[in-house]
């Protein structure tokens, strides 16, 4: 019997106009009628998702920032921030990368330096809540991930650039042109854990959903993992089954058939 369902959003429950199917609040309901935990799992910003979410936000689990920190009720069930100094060596490499830009996301706000108006649209997709500033290594209290933005694509020389610090940081591609960095260990496998432990849920009776490289361990945490059509190769390798593409209301199709929604 399932009791807990994950989701990434974009690629995979969201469509391509990053909007929710209508459809999918019926399933929701129906869900929450049998008891069954539903959780959005994403990189995006916590405050982005509960504006996402609104009128069920007190009813479902917010993995949010890559697992770094999950919320429930309003309430902080983990918080997960990377090492201070850790993020300031991150900040000088990307200043020193032509087209690279930095999200910092705090627990509260995220933080930008850059004033390049295509970048500020890309952030105000996944932030709902920002400020400029002009030094991000002067930014005060716990920063949960460092989101690294490249029009030109995720891949385009982050090896090269970031791969050093992936002895202390996790370090994965989250969408077409964003690079994550978080804590060492930080990621939406290891939130999901926290979750089943709390809730004394097991992994036969999880289910999750993903289409990017930082889906991964989340696939690694579930028995009943589905990797969208539209998703990554590799995590199409790892997940145990498939989801039809976003785009064709994957997600809430599979749930409907598994969970036997009519």
């Amino acid at each position: 019997m399932i009791k807990l369902i994950a989701t990434d959003l974009d690629g995979t429950l969201l469509d391509e106009k990053s909007e929710i199917n209508p459809e999918f609040y019926k399933v929701f309901k129906k869900l929450r009628e049998r008891g069954i935990m539903f959780s959005a799992a994403s990189g995006r910003q916590y405050q982005n998702l509960i504006k996402k979410f609104e009128d069920i936000k007190d009813d479902m689990m917010f993995i949010s920032e890559n697992g770094t920190l999950v919320v429930y009720k309003g309430e902080e069930i983990l918080s997960n921030p990377l090492d201070k100094e850790l993020v300031n060596e991150i900040i000088e490499t990307t200043r020193s990368i032509k087209g690279k830009k930095i999200v910092m996301s705090g627990k509260k706000y995220a933080y930008i330096e850059s004033k390049d108006e295509a970048f500020i649209e890309e952030v105000n997709t996944y932030y709902a809540k920002f400020k400029i500033v002009d030094d991000l290594t002067e930014v005060e209290g716990d920063i949960l991930k460092i989101a690294i933005h490249d029009f030109k694509g995720a891949e385009h020389n982050n090896s090269i650039y970031f791969d050093k610090f992936s002895d202390r940081a996790q370090v994965c591609i989250s969408g077409v042109e964003w690079l994550d960095l978080t804590a060492k260990g930080a990621n939406k496998g290891s939130a999901i854990k926290k979750v089943q432990r709390m809730l004394d849920i097991k992994y036969e009776e999880t289910m999750v959903f993903g289409d990017q490289l930082n889906d991964v361990e989340m696939m690694k945490s579930a028995y009943h993992s589905y990797a969208m059509e539209n998703a990554n190769e590799y995590l199409k390798e790892i997940a145990r089954f498939r989801a039809k593409r976003n785009t064709e209301n994957g997600v809430v199709d599979k749930i409907k058939e598994v969970i036997k929604i009519g």
